[in-house]
């Protein structure tokens, strides 16, 4: 029998159906890879041993499910019940949720394993899973470069065969660009596609999970088991995901405003090689602009610190979490805050109370909203004229760990991910083979439930060989 591990997610789940391999021969394959790798790559935070073995015993032959016995890794941040949940933070190092959170639970309806939870920046916030309090994810093509963040572990752990799929969640590009420094396909829903209860918060309202998987139809099949209106998010909607047209028929816009100084030239010709075999397909490729695009970074770094610093008010050292005794109430909240959250939570947590404070919220948090509209008014008017845009996903490859310095180098990494994420539209990362040796991926961007066009794409992306 090949190595299983090796197989598409939609394979493993047809062989487990058909009695080809039991679900306990596929975990025991996914557990002696991470057995074998996971030293060298740091990609989980807890692997679900026991609890993912007691899943897998209970699936059988000819069981319905479309992820039957499919083992899948999930970002630290999503809710498993009965399994720590730490969001990257020693702040709740020790926490174990009561419940799942609802993608979990229509993961396990459709049959699926929870392997383990995945490595990540602190609740989040970062681009490189350096945040991380539980020490650094490393790529599996080079192991001095980073995996990109904050999904880094999930991303990590598809690209080195240690999970078939994982989740993750994208609030500025967090799905996206690590699925571009790993080589693996990433999809960010569009906003409300996906339900958010059960997943720890960063910015409420940009916040969305995804899926990381090797194949384009993996991803696929994920999202359709996962997307859907839930009663226990109010952001949530029944997605009516629009039938794609045929790629001959298909006008594709490249923003002009993408190809700037700080984008890598050999990346830049490589979104442009995928334009022009898009056309040989018999797609139109045209040149559209964004005008916006310049201020999408500001009004990010604004918005997510703003509503970052109030979801992260609930972690005081009181109710859960790290706990620090002391005389009065105000030294023991100030005192298990300052030892519970790392130094870029506390960063955007200042910056976020700093910019909804008295005197300040219409200067910064309100401007930032109305220029929020603005961007995603230049989407609209460019799907006036295309049916989809194509852009690099990431500025550069994966960087080496430690590179970079300061926190606007860092944050620069999402820049060409975050418009589209302030506007609430559905972003899918490709790989296109490699610029120094290192995987590139391009990011495709569609109007609202535009997964599907994006899906089709991205599959006659995927069958060429761009190495």
């Amino acid at each position: 029998m090949s190595d299983i591990t090796e197989l598409s997610l939609v394979k493993i789940a047809e062989g487990v159906r058909e009695g080809n391999f039991s679900a306990v021969e596929v975990l025991q394959s996914f557990l002696k890879k991470i057995a074998e790798k996971e030293d060298d790559l740091n990609a989980f935070i807890t692997v679900n041993s026991a609890g993912a073995l007691a899943q897998a015993k209970k699936i059988k032959k000819g069981q319905k499910g479309r992820l039957l016995g499919v083992p899948i890794a999930l970002k630290d941040n999503i809710s498993t019940q009965g399994l720590r949940t730490t969001a990257g933070s020693k702040i709740i190092e020790d926490y174990i949720p009561p419940y799942n959170a609802t993608v979990v639970a229509k993961l396990l309806i459709e049959g699926a394993v929870i392997l383990g939870k995945t490595n990540m920046d602190e609740f989040a916030m970062g681009s490189s899973t350096e945040n991380s309090a539980y020490g650094v994810t490393h790529n599996p093509h080079d192991l001095t470069r980073v995996p990109g963040g904050s999904s880094g572990g999930s991303a990590a752990a598809v690209s080195a065969r240690l999970a078939p799929a994982a989740l993750g969640t994208d609030t500025g590009g967090s799905i996206k660009q690590p699925a571009a420094f790993c080589g693996v396909v990433g999809l960010r829903p569009t906003y409300g596609a996906v339900s958010r209860y059960g997943v720890i918060a960063l910015t409420s309202s940009l916040d969305q999970v995804g899926s990381l998987a090797k194949t384009v139809a993996d991803v696929r099949t994920v999202f359709e088991v996962i997307a859907g209106r839930d009663p226990y998010d109010a952001t949530s909607v029944e997605t009516v995901s629009k039938e794609p047209k045929e790629l001959k028929s298909l006008r594709i816009g490249i923003p002009k405003e993408y190809f700037s100084e700080g984008l890598d030239p050999e990346i830049a010709a490589r979104v442009k090689k995928v334009g022009e075999f898009l056309e040989k397909q018999g797609a139109t490729v045209q040149e559209v602009s964004l005008p916006h695009t310049g201020y999408g970074l500001a009004v990010y770094y604004i918005i997510t610190p703003s509503e970052a610093s109030s979801n992260l008010a609930r972690f005081d050292g009181i109710r859960y979490g790290v706990r620090v005794e002391n005389s009065s109430i105000e030294e023991l909240v100030s005192r298990s805050r300052g030892k519970g959250f790392g130094s870029e939570p506390k960063r955007r947590i200042i910056l976020g109370t700093f910019a909804l404070s008295s005197g300040y919220a219409d200067q910064y948090y309100l401007r930032a909203v109305k220029v929020r509209s603005l961007i995603a008014q230049d989407f609209e008017r460019a799907f006036e004229k295309v049916d989809l845009l194509l852009t690099p996903t990431a500025p550069t490859v994966a960087f080496k760990i430690g590179e970079k310095k300061d926190p606007l180098s860092m944050y620069l990494s999402d820049i060409f991910t975050i418009p589209a994420n302030l506007a609430g539209l559905p972003g899918l990362s490709v790989p296109a083979g490699t610029v120094k040796n290192l995987p590139v991926g391009v990011q495709l961007l569609g109007p609202k439930f535009s997964e599907n066009m994006l899906f089709e794409v991205g599959e006659a992306i995927e069958k060429e060989k761009w190495f």
